[in-house]
């Protein structure tokens, strides 16, 4: 007798008796990408078309196009919408996450929308927890020095563990302060008659500049804003770096305020110096997207509700639309 072992044949399992559907109900197979997005009424062609071309981008494949999209849920956290998409390519299904940060995730590798968005969130704490100066891309263009110094005064105050390191946090916000007005301040904004006033004397130069960047009487209260908002800042952080006995409480605010007058003086001063519509001519919309037109060699705007396209010579009150 052969000592070899003979393999069992396995039998084949029972096959489950097919249960026959009663009536003339049929339940169909899911449509294809194309039939569902012939069909499906989309409510915002602008933002689908935006996060499309995100994907595209971010999937890095060349031959990778989106098939279909469709946001499934918005998510209030800490005052952020956090929009949910659920996009398919013709060779991948993604989440993408579109709130104060965009990002695109593999439903592979997160299955449940849920526990991805908690994800989400924390990543993004952990990433605006390295207090980048801003996120706006205008502003950092045109206040990338002060920015530069803000971060570095952000950075030493987290490091910080004396008073007298939260006191030179005080100068750095100092500093900062001034690179910010020296780079924007010049001195055909000084009415006439007035003496144009030293370089780093910030009280005087920011008057001049919120009343030339937010004048008129539309302006009066942004106006009367951005001068009581300089004068408390600068005042803060000078008793900041000379006071004694001081803690990360009043660093932090120092920090803070300082970062308000980029913020504010600076969306005054991009709108000021660009001259963009703030809302849609024909809808009144004030969803308006920047975008770049080679043919015009400038920065314009497209109302993300009517797809109206803005002239950047279009005047703020009653901007002139073109049928894009």
């Amino acid at each position: 007798m052969s000592n070899a072992k003979k393999t069992a044949k396995r039998k084949p399992a029972p096959k489950k008796p097919s249960r026959e559907v009663e009536g003339e109900c049929l339940i169909p197979g899911r449509p294809s990408n194309k039939a569902i997005n012939q069909f499906a009424f989309k409510r915002d062609d602008a933002e689908s078309q935006h996060i499309a071309e995100y994907v595209e981008w971010q999937a890095r494949d060349e031959k990778e196009r989106v098939t279909f999209l469709e946001k499934v849920l918005t998510e209030h956290v800490m005052g952020v919408a956090n929009h949910c998409w659920n996009v398919h390519t013709n060779k991948r299904q993604w989440w993408v996450i579109a709130g104060q940060f965009t990002n695109l995730y593999s439903q592979k590798l997160f299955p449940s929308l849920d526990y991805l968005l908690s994800f989400h969130l924390g990543l993004m704490l952990r990433m605006e927890s390295e207090r980048t100066g801003t996120e706006d891309p205008r502003l950092a263009d045109r206040l990338a020095a002060a920015f530069r110094l803000w971060e570095q005064a952000a950075q030493a105050l987290d490091q910080s563990s004396e008073s007298e390191e939260v006191q030179a946090v005080g100068m750095r916000c100092r500093e900062t302060l001034l690179t910010f007005i020296k780079g924007v301040s010049d001195p055909a904004m000084v009415p006439t008659g007035e003496e144009i006033p030293q370089a780093a004397n910030f009280a005087k130069w920011s008057v001049i500049v919120a009343g030339h960047i937010a004048a008129g009487s539309r302006n009066e209260r942004i106006r009367g804003y951005l001068k009581a908002l300089s004068k408390e800042t600068w005042d803060l952080v000078n008793w900041l770096t000379h006071a004694g006995n001081v803690t990360k409480i009043d660093g932090t605010m120092a920090i803070d305020a300082t970062h308000s007058v980029l913020e504010a003086f600076g969306a005054a001063l991009i709108r000021y110096e660009r001259k963009m519509p703030e809302r849609c001519g024909r809808c009144s919309s004030l969803r308006l997207r920047l975008v770049y037109m080679p043919e015009l060699d400038n920065d314009t705007a497209i109302c993300q509700t009517c797809g109206f396209l803005m002239t950047p010579d279009d005047i703020p009150d009653s901007p002139i639309a073109v049928a894009l």
